[in-house]
């Protein structure tokens, strides 16, 4: 018969088992998901695109006319003045344009309180926009769903 004491036990050792992470017993970890939504005819995005599954994102993409492009951006919550070509999804957010990896990793590790990030326009160097060695400076926007904007990294 299990005593109250094993059961016990047996209970934590099962849930220190289940707490044990993925990496520590070898194993990769899952890699995160992203959902992309852009034009079928724009380099670029298939460049970024390029850009996170090489920093270990599973991409999902989605080539859409625009009138769709805009109603997801809609959905989203992603402001018009950020807007650039293509955004990604993952849970909560949204990633608009040519965020990089590492910051879209960081968002989600942390969870801020933003509705997502936008690097407006195309800057040169951007992921996805190389150009040989042009590279501009530029920020990495957050956004909130008040409407407030502000620098959330500077490249």
């Amino acid at each position: 018969m299990l005593t109250r004491r094993d059961w016990l036990r047996l209970t934590l050792a099962s849930a220190a088992t289940a707490l044990v992470s993925r990496r520590a017993l070898g194993i990769a970890p899952a890699p995160r998901k992203l959902t992309v939504y852009k034009s079928p005819t724009c380099g670029c995005c298939a460049n970024w695109v390029q850009h996170v599954k090489s920093a270990g994102f599973a991409v999902d993409v989605h080539d859409v006319g625009d009138d769709m492009l805009t109603q997801i951006k809609n959905t989203a919550g992603v402001p018009e003045a950020l807007r650039s070509c293509h955004v990604a999804l993952s849970g909560p957010y949204a990633f608009e344009g040519h965020v990089p990896a590492d910051v879209v990793k960081k968002v989600l590790d942390e969870k801020p309180k933003i509705v997502g990030l936008a690097v407006p326009g195309m800057p040169a160097g951007s992921p996805g926009m190389e150009m040989g060695g042009r590279v501009d400076h530029y920020d990495v926007i957050a956004f909130a769903r008040d409407g407030k904007k502000w620098t959330y990294a500077s490249r």
